[in-house]
């Protein structure tokens, strides 16, 4: 028989499994073939091929090979919880980001519990159990095995009726839908990682559980390197720097919501004046829109019947309004303030809106995840064949964004669902095929994600990878064809028609709170001179020294440059430490030699001692830095603290 992987044909006898498969391809490593896709759907390495199948399959390397291998070594973690206590009763464990989690009743374990918890756990791997799933043909039969267990019976009445499924490894039978690894003996490294309480599916009105989290590698020295940049990442955590740095700061009277603070306003605000410097040279205008919106927008644009439940509200004059969640129903009010012509587009319109969404309590996590924020949307109004040509434009402002803060990135295209989308075959075939052709011309590899676009058409997601290699989701460019619709949008054409206008959305920061936090950690606080709070600090050594430290602030604060002067009466020493702590880019130590010659003695934060210079000369060369943006100070200091 023949099947298909990698675009190719592949001939196997009949009878054959993915199983065989992979052994004739070699791919039998721990971090190869560890999942596979057939025909388009998930399943376990034991699944028999037939005539004309269409397979992929994972690596480690792999989002969904990761899946795999993490929902795996929650069953392991199961079973080693089970041996252990045997009282406890296992809820669910699915994979995460970085690893996995299984939730557990009846269980009370400390810190001191998890070494034991993760040397049973290499017991189990070590024993290499193969995993076989069990099919069980309907409700009844899944609650005959699992329905003195009531976390599990609940899941199994709510699943739609139709076939039910479990997986044995060794002693430990779990329902689960897979797949899972074919053998226990792919996980060569483990490590339980914390302990914390979680309430069934997240309510707080249900039992609270016990969470174990753990994280499994096919290779010890990747689980080395995972460990290693766990505890850098704990020095760079933005909740902690924030606050230490006098960035910014969270309160229990506004939960979600960010205080900035005037040194992080400073940062704030270059960010901004960055991004509207690029935005300006590349064609856009910027708007602003109403913060809240009469109820009859919400329900045009859809949100009232999809996202209400994430929605402030508020009722005035008899009248429901909505706090907006996200700025697009504003901008196509914007539009249709007036009449609009091809020779108009591309028609680039910016907003840096303000929004709020209501997260649950438990989500919230600093900058990364509030309930107010400000998103820097940008929607672009273009006719059909203009969307190659300007997603390549935007492809290069966020090449030249992105590039400027030492941001590596890739790209990933996401095409068509399977169902409930709007658009006409033909409106996603041209949008698609032009996202395609744009990503070809711009040179950036690219990863396709086939069915993940969003109902109103594809997209290309940007995530950006930061000096400890960790990615994130921010920049997006999409196709909405919902709308203009929903909208009733024209322009009038060429040949003096009336047609719907082709709109981008395009995110390059995302939102910028998310994005500072980013940068904070990127960065460990550390930021490069143009962006930092702290540029400058004079130390005199002595009283008799401080007039002519406040002569050199003026003249550094003419040129533009953020500068203190630290005229305490601590020793210079202690003076030095401070500055460091908090990040100064630059001390400039002033004693009689320096008072005599009018100069400064230079030093950064790093602690090397550049030694005596002229003012003049100082500020040419940080001037340059500034100027350029540049990562890397003139005196031999580079701020990226590049890991990649």
């Amino acid at each position: 028989m023949h099947i298909t992987f990698k675009e190719k044909l592949m001939e196997l006898p009949q009878g054959s499994s993915l199983e065989d498969l992979v052994k004739k391809l070699h791919l039998t490593g721990p971090d190869q073939a560890v999942g596979a896709s057939l025909n388009g759907k998930n399943v376990d390495l034991a699944s028999p091929l037939k005539e004309g199948d269409q397979v992929e399959l994972w690596n480690f390397s792999d989002p969904k090979g990761k899946e795999v291998f993490w929902h795996t070594s929650a069953h392991i973690l199961a079973q080693a919880v089970l041996r252990l206590f045997p009282q406890a009763q296992p809820t669910i464990g699915p994979p995460i980001e970085n690893g996995f989690y299984y939730d557990f009743a009846h269980l009370n374990i400390t810190d001191a519990d998890l070494e034991k918890i993760e040397e049973e756990m290499g017991k189990i791997i070590q024993e290499n159990h193969k995993t076989v799933r069990e099919v069980l043909k309907d409700r009844q039969a899944a609650l005959k095995i699992f329905g003195n267990n009531p976390y599990k019976k609940e899941l199994i009445e709510e699943f739609e009726e139709g076939e039910f499924s479990a997986y044995r490894q060794g002693e430990f039978y779990d329902l689960c839908r897979g797949p899972h690894l074919p053998n226990l003996g792919k996980v060569k490294a483990c490590k339980v990682l914390k302990t914390s309480g979680a309430y069934w599916r997240g309510d707080s009105t249900r039992e609270m559980l016990t969470r174990i989290y753990g994280i499994t590698f096919p290779d010890p020295k990747m689980l080395r390197e995972y460990l290693k940049q766990l505890e850098e990442a704990k020095k760079r955590d933005h909740k902690i720097l924030g606050p230490k740095l006098d960035l910014f700061s969270h309160r229990e009277e506004a939960p979600g919501m960010t205080f900035i603070h005037p040194k992080g306003m400073l940062v704030w605000n270059t960010l901004l004046d960055y991004w509207r410097t690029c935005h300006k040279r590349a064609g856009y205008v910027e708007i602003q829109t109403p913060q809240m919106m009469a109820r009859s927008l919400w329900e045009k644009s859809g949100h009232w019947a999809n996202y209400r439940e994430n929605m402030y509200t508020s009722e005035i004059e008899e009248r429901e309004f909505a706090i907006k969640p996200m700025n697009c129903p504003g901008c196509m009010l914007f539009y249709k303030t007036g009449v609009h012509s091809y020779k108009e587009f591309p028609l680039r319109i910016a907003e840096i809106g303000h929004v709020h969404r209501h997260e649950a309590s438990g989500a919230l996590s600093g900058l990364m995840r509030v309930r107010s924020f400000h998103q820097d949307d940008a929607h672009i109004f273009l006719e059909p064949h203009q969307i190659e040509e300007e997603i390549l434009s935007v492809l290069a402002l966020v090449d030249e964004i992105y590039t400027t803060f030492g941001l590596h990135y890739h790209l990933e295209l996401s095409t068509r669902p399977d169902k409930g989308t709007v658009g006409s075959d033909e409106q996603w075939e041209k949008a698609t095929s032009s996202l395609h052709r744009a990503l070809d011309r711009c040179g950036k590899e690219y990863v396709i994600r086939a069915g993940e676009g969003a109902f109103y058409g594809p997209k290309i997601d940007f995530h950006i990878r930061d000096a400890l290699a960790r990615t994130w989701q921010c920049g997006t460019i999409q196709v909405d064809m919902a709308l203009p619709e929903r909208f009733d949008l024209d322009y009038v054409t060429a040949h003096g028609t009336r047609e719907r206008p082709v709109m981008l959305h395009r995110a390059l920061f995302g939102s910028i709170e998310r994005f500072f936090g980013i940068l904070i950690e990127h960065f460990a606080g550390r930021f490069p001179l143009w962006l930092s709070p702290r540029q400058i600090r004079i130390i005199p050594i002595a009283d008799r020294h401080v007039d002519y430290a406040h002569r050199l602030q003026r003249e550094l604060q003419q040129k533009e440059f953020l500068c203190e002067i630290d005229d305490s009466h601590e020793s210079v020493s202690k003076k030095i430490r401070h500055a460091q702590m908090d990040q100064v880019n630059y001390m400039l130590t002033i004693g009689d030699k320096e008072v005599e010659n009018q100069s400064l003695n230079l030093r950064t934060r790093d602690n090397q001692v550049v030694g005596e210079f002229s003012l003049e000369g100082f500020l040419e060369k940080i001037h340059f830095e500034k100027k350029t943006r540049s990562l890397f100070s003139p005196f031999g200091v580079k701020y990226e603290n590049d890991s990649n």
